[in-house]
């Protein structure tokens, strides 16, 4: 096959499956520049590949293959911003780490059980949040920051981040509800 020919193909491909695999990456990545760095790679992968001849029966299935493997590479790489590495005040000004409100590591099997469960439950609802719900939530109830100071420093109206922080807390409290429970059950035991 001439040269040329490959090029036609492969550009063909490309503008056949660029927004869904887009879309793909996107729903897995939650910046648009990172999704976006992903997808080149897909591609450049796509251009190695067919300089290296190496035969590609299905091609819209090896693009999503190599894009779900781009993707777990990816987050292998980054490091996660840990809920429980986060600080809050308490009434004397103190720092409190969030490991130091959650049940003591060193109370037994149980407690380390519920501790680790309730940190990974909230940092995943965490997760779930849109950026803009979950920027909000942690500026204000972990950094102490006030809306009147956020609406100034992002140019959002303050009813707008007080929707936002309320879907925030609505979306938080009905996914960590279940883990309440049985949180609330194993200290009544104790």
């Amino acid at each position: 096959m001439a040269e040329g020919e490959q090029d036609r193909q492969i550009s063909e491909v490309v503008a056949k499956q660029r927004s869904r695999l887009r879309n793909f990456i996107r729903s897995r990545v939650p910046d648009d520049a990172d999704a976006e760095d992903l997808l080149q790679e897909v591609f450049y992968e796509l251009v190695e590949a067919n300089r290296l001849l190496m035969p590609i029966e299905y091609v819209t299935g090896w693009l999503f293959r190599v894009a779900r493997n781009r993707i777990t590479d990816w987050f292998r790489k980054k490091k996660p911003e840990l809920f429980s590495d986060e600080a809050v005040e308490d009434e004397d000004g103190e720092l409190l780490r969030m490991e130091d409100l959650l049940p003591s590591p060193d109370a037994g099997p149980e407690a380390e059980y519920f501790r680790n469960l309730l940190l990974e439950e909230l940092e995943d609802a965490l997760d779930e949040l849109p950026d803009e719900q979950r920027e909000v939530f942690l500026a204000h109830e972990l950094e102490g920051r006030s809306f009147k100071e956020l609406s100034a420093e992002n140019g959002v109206s303050v009813n707008t981040l007080l929707s936002r922080k309320r879907y925030a807390v609505l979306h938080l409290r009905e996914r960590l509800q279940s883990v309440y429970e049985e949180f609330s059950e194993f200290t009544k035991k104790k």
